[in-house]
């Protein structure tokens, strides 16, 4: 299991524009949450780092969901190479883990490459107007660490943007899998 830092994209950031195919055969637009919060996570269904939050992740969905922040996973791995990722696989997984945010499908990859993605889960949180506030860990959990999987790091962040609070500056970056790049397609940022 190589261990694939987030690029850390500059606080301040626009969150760059996506239109998407969702797990329910609709399509999801970054205009969908005009004058939202939103967070963004790359993510897939294999990844033993995304695999360790699972069910943390679902009940964070549930209740965040429901004080207002819009929430939006995205899969950009290379699903020839990577069959499991693919979107039927995606559904499976939607249903299974509970998810109820859109789990969408970046086939082209361009939409991770946009926002600098670099691990499964890499994690964006942007403010009602589309600014980047926070991207970091989901919290100090890892696989096999003994540490309980909470959130805390993301609620924390969560909550003062649902506050219309600051976010704390001292971010950690979050680690996974790498993005699981088509050949030849890794971009310049990624060094994993």
């Amino acid at each position: 299991m190589v261990k694939t830092a987030s690029t850390m994209l500059p606080l301040g950031s626009d969150a760059p524009a996506f239109s998407l195919p969702n797990v329910d055969d609709s399509t999801v637009s970054l205009s969908d949450f005009n004058n939202e919060p939103l967070l963004v996570i790359f993510m897939c269904n294999h990844c033993p780092f995304v695999v360790h939050l699972r069910d943390e992740l679902a009940a964070f969905g549930n209740e965040y969901q429901g004080k207002g922040l819009k929430i939006v996973g995205i899969s950009s791995n290379d699903v020839e190479n990577y069959p499991q990722d693919g979107p039927d696989k995606m559904k499976e997984e939607a249903k299974d883990a509970g998810y109820t945010f859109p789990y969408l499908y970046d086939a082209t990859q361009d939409i991770a490459k946009a926002y600098r993605a670099a691990c499964t889960p890499d994690i964006f949180l942007f403010d009602k107007e589309h600014k980047l506030v926070y991207r970091g860990q989901f919290d100090d959990s890892r696989p096999q660490s003994g540490i309980p999987v909470t959130g805390a790091d993301l609620r924390a962040e969560c909550d003062a943007v649902l506050s219309g609070e600051p976010v704390t500056e001292d971010q950690k970056p979050s680690i996974g899998c790498n993005i699981k790049w088509k050949a030849g397609a890794a971009p310049d940022y990624f060094t994993g």
